[in-house]
């Protein structure tokens, strides 16, 4: 209701393993965590991931499911100090029979060397399970000492659909939750929202809550909760399209275009207008590879081992800092000369496979896999390239009814005036 002082996600906090929503891959059925945490046969774990995550959760209801003594600090406010007093305690058999303390130290990164080196013993010898939480990568931030005696287990933004269950499940919880209001939330609206959030809950559930707690009653009683009361909850405009809409496809296609026309302020901008409204990342990188070889092609190779990089280095590091890379490679294709001499040269061979007789093979172009087949022709004829002058040697390679057949014209752009010039003497050699 409307005088709790929690708020919303902190309320919607799962309380067993079973409530748990997201991380499948460390934590559904029959993973090691999950089976960690249903047996309370915990070991030390460091939980690294955004924001928003669940990091907080796993370690509250390991905190309601363990038989150990359960102990938290926060490494801001905390020092060398209290890991003494819970390693005291632990110890005291009257405090503590079983001698063995499960510890949660949140954003354990901001722990230095030495307050890190005090609690390295105690976790050695097992008396301290440590559980610690960090949205910084803990193979540079944390103790080498403290990762080899600990599982580091990766959290990652929440998927939309988890974001979703997590809403609509605050929306009709009356126990912890807002079930008892009577809300009417746009699909437009929730949709938004699980997808602005960049798959934090934390952001979502309080933004859902702040929505419903500064929105009017009806004369009806209900609570009407549109896209523009959400803007104004999480404090961003919305880009007014989702992945399988018309908005969606104009902008892609406006992206794709503006990369083709030698734009690079057009392609940065419909990019960022992609990027603000949460289109997938490696979509974007996709269509950019794609642009590199078809509208680039070999004008400039390069484009494309960058768009390739890009791709790849977006699955790596994500959001934010993937607006870099992808703006690299925009900006790259964008400002390369053009040739689409490759494409149109594939798209006029699978024409002419499709609709004509294309003959066979010619033999001596055949490999002869097998002992005897050089009697049959195979291979019989093949003149090796590397054997002749330039490399360059006068050979048929078509089967004869495609013979004097050309695909591929290559322009006079960029590095393809190159080739060209090569591609012309290789013609005139064989007598094309």
């Amino acid at each position: 209701m409307r005088d709790r002082i929690q708020p919303l996600a902190y309320r919607m906090s799962p309380r067993t393993i079973d409530e748990f929503v997201g991380q499948k891959h460390i934590i559904e059925k029959d993973k090691m965590l999950y089976r960690m945490i249903k047996a309370d046969r915990i070991t030390s774990i460091i939980l690294y991931g955004p924001p928003g995550t669940g990091k907080t959760s796993l370690a509250r209801i390991i905190a309601n499911t363990t038989q150990s003594t359960f102990e938290k600090l926060n490494a801001v406010t905390s020092g060398v100090a209290d890991i003494k007093r819970i390693a005291a305690d632990t110890q005291n058999t009257l405090l503590n029979p079983n001698g063995r303390t499960v510890l949660f130290i949140d954003e354990i990164h901001r722990f230095n060397k030495s307050q890190q080196d005090a609690l390295l013993p105690f976790v050695e010898d097992g008396s301290i399970v440590l559980i610690g939480a960090t949205t910084e990568n803990p193979f540079f931030e944390v103790n080498k000492a403290l990762i080899s005696r600990s599982t580091v287990f990766m959290l990652k933004p929440l998927e939309s659909t988890d974001i979703r269950e997590l809403l609509e499940n605050a929306l009709v919880d009356k126990e912890r939750g807002l079930g008892n209001y009577k809300i009417n939330i746009t699909d437009e609206a929730l949709g938004y929202l699980c997808e602005i959030c960049s798959g934090d809950a934390r952001t979502a559930l309080n933004s859902l809550e702040l929505a419903v707690l500064t929105s009017e009653l009806g004369v009806d009683g209900q609570i009407d909760i549109g896209i523009d009361t959400i803007e104004q909850c999480v404090q961003k405009k919305a880009i007014r399209f989702d992945k399988s809409g018309e908005e969606h496809y104009d902008n892609i296609s406006a992206f794709i275009k503006s990369m083709r026309g030698s734009s690079p302020d057009a392609a940065v901008f419909y990019l960022a207008r992609a990027l603000y409204a949460g289109e997938d990342v490696e979509f974007l990188a996709r269509r950019i590879i794609i642009c590199a070889s078809e509208d680039v092609g070999m004008a400039n190779p390069t484009a494309l081992q960058v768009a390739v990089a890009a791709a790849q280095a977006v699955k790596m590091i994500g959001m934010p800092e993937a607006r870099i890379l992808l703006a690299h490679a925009a900006v790259t294709v964008a400002c390369s000369p053009k040739s689409n001499s490759a494409y149109m040269a594939i798209n006029r061979a699978l024409s002419d496979v499709e609709a004509k007789n294309t003959g066979s093979v010619p033999m001596h172009l055949r490999n002869a896999a097998a002992k005897g087949m050089e009697q049959l022709g195979y291979g019989i004829g093949y003149k090796y390239a590397h054997d002749y002058k330039n490399n360059i040697v006068k050979q048929e390679f078509f089967p004869e009814e495609m013979k004097g057949t050309i695909y591929y014209n290559p322009t006079q752009n960029g590095y393809e005036a190159r080739i060209k010039e090569w591609l012309e003497r290789w013609r005139t050699k064989n007598g094309d």
